[in-house]
């Protein structure tokens, strides 16, 4: 928070902006940024309970800006345009800070997922107030237990036991935001993702083309459009911009929704949802859910439910290690219930695989994606099912690791690209299920297509071209960058050198 770097936003190109919770007190060292950074500190206008209880249109109708939003602790951040600490990022990051001793680093992230659900109402996207509608996969357990398990994070058990009884309480809040009505995939049960906000994200302000492009492929690809066009003008006047509010995103409130038109064509309201769900999911974008994932909110995810299974097995954990028995059996029961309604509706026999549900029709999706393997990380998979799961790793693995999936749309989330956090929720996961030559193998072959981009240009890279084992990254629609950095890439490469080393 000291750094000035740190409060610039390229994203939304506004002068700097820091936030502070409404009941808190600005610090000595946050006064001071005033001078030394020439930010603006400002409160927020009320305290926060939970995601969407303040919305950013908020902020902008009392003239303030996009701003940092206040973290007591040093993090880490992923790199490049990516200057704010991220939710499922950290996870990766928390792993590659313990492997590389930096315990007090990692412990101050976690604090500051505390902070952040206790001020801002849940783990955010990231510490942006364009972000206090949505939250990202959620990891916050698996972190708290990296570094609870490792005891140079703490000056004495009883230092421990206090960190516990905290980050218990913290989770047991963050958990019940994927338990609210909106982030209910239907009657099924499971959770889907969800953003509480409307209309296009004001991130996207530094990337104007990316829904006029996405307009331009649907227009171009007539087959494979969903009903996400809707036929508007590029310069409304009053009466359509008030028809365009409800059937797309307001032209007069957002300046990304203003521009956000091609060859006659908006995209539509529900297009949003769904846009805005994909980015809670991390994934943003690929074909997944429909094109650009533009239905998200339409599914109940692999992934996402995964992660729930193993939230409330570590919450059983820890219920037990701080001697809360009836709350310990409390969790077993919602992790059991969990399980069976993933079988249900998750685990498809036909395919033999895990596959991701969508709620609104009735269907299971025949999309292959890497994360049906999040089951066997999660460990909610069968022995039978793993070994299903692991028979078809031919869908996804390349010369340099693992793709996304096996369907080549441009994306940057979809074959031939490989991302660091999914090779390792896989790797991880098959070594679980004693599929240990697969894992090193798999492991062995991402860490030298990072460092085969390390020798080319002296970089770390967002992402990787695993088809290539390079970091030779052409993506055709959407974010077409390949950010140097980068915090979970370097956090996985380390992991995986752990791994190579029997560790």
């Amino acid at each position: 928070m000291t750094d000035c770097h740190s409060l610039v936003d390229t994203k939304v190109t506004t002068t700097p902006v820091l936030y502070l919770p409404a009941e808190l007190a600005a610090p000595e060292a946050v006064k001071r940024l005033a001078a030394s950074c020439g930010v603006k500190i400002v409160p927020l206008p009320k305290r926060i309970a939970k995601l969407g209880d303040l919305m950013p249109e908020e902020l902008a109708a009392n003239g303030s800006q996009p701003g940092l939003l206040y973290l007591p602790n040093k993090y880490v951040v992923p790199g490049g345009r990516f200057n704010e600490m991220y939710g499922w990022d950290s996870y990766f990051i928390v792993l590659g800070l313990i492997a590389d001793r930096r315990e007090e680093l990692a412990r101050g992230m976690v604090d500051n997922f505390f902070f952040e659900i206790e001020h801002y109402g849940a783990v955010l996207n990231a510490n942006r107030t364009y972000y206090l509608t949505r939250s990202q996969p959620p990891f916050l357990t698996s972190m708290m237990r990296a570094v609870y398990e490792d005891p140079a994070s703490f000056t004495s058990r009883a230092d421990a036991r206090m960190w516990l009884e905290e980050g218990y309480e913290r989770a047991t809040k963050d958990y019940a935001t994927w338990l609210r009505p909106e982030h209910q995939a239907g009657h099924t049960g499971l959770a889907r993702y969800y953003d509480y906000g409307e209309g296009p994200v004001p991130e996207m302000a530094d990337d104007s083309t990316y829904y006029p492009d996405v307009i331009r492929w649907l227009v171009a690809h007539p087959a494979q459009n969903p009903g996400f066009l809707l036929k508007a003008s590029a310069s409304p006047e009053a009466d359509e911009a008030v028809r365009l509010k409800r059937t797309s995103c307001d032209v007069a409130r957002s300046k990304v929704c203003a521009k956000a038109e091609a060859e006659g064509y908006r995209l539509t309201h529900d297009f949003y949802v769904g846009d805005r769900a994909m980015r809670e999911s991390g994934f943003d974008p690929s074909f997944r859910f429909e094109a650009f994932s533009g239905a998200t909110h339409h599914y109940a995810p692999v992934c996402l439910n995964s992660l729930l299974f193993r939230y409330e097995r570590d919450m059983e954990h820890f219920a037990h290690l701080l001697g809360k028995v009836e709350e310990a059996h409390m969790w077993d029961l919602r992790a059991k219930k969990r399980n069976i309604d993933i079988q249900r509706y998750l685990w498809s026999p036909k395919l033999g695989v895990f596959a991701d549900y969508d709620f609104t029709k009735a269907k299971t999706s025949t999309y292959a994606y890497i994360t049906s393997i999040y089951p066997l990380w999660a460990g909610v998979a069968t022995r039978e099912q793993a070994a299903q799961v692991e028979s078809k790793l031919n869908l996804f693995e390349r010369p340099g690791g693992l793709a996304m999936s096996n369907t080549n749309t441009g994306l940057q989330w979809d074959e031939p690209f490989g991302w660091a956090p999914t090779n390792w929720i896989a790797v991880a996961g098959l070594a679980a299920y004693q599929f240990k030559d697969d894992a090193k193998r798999i492991s062995a072959n991402f860490a030298a297509t990072v460092d085969k981009g390390f020798a080319a240009d002296g970089t770390i890279r967002e992402k990787y071209n695993v088809d290539a084992a390079n970091s030779d990254v052409k993506v055709a629609v959407g974010y077409k960058t390949n950010v140097v950095g980068f915090g979970w890439t370097n956090a996985v490469y380390l992991k995986m050198a752990e791994l190579a080393l029997g560790k």
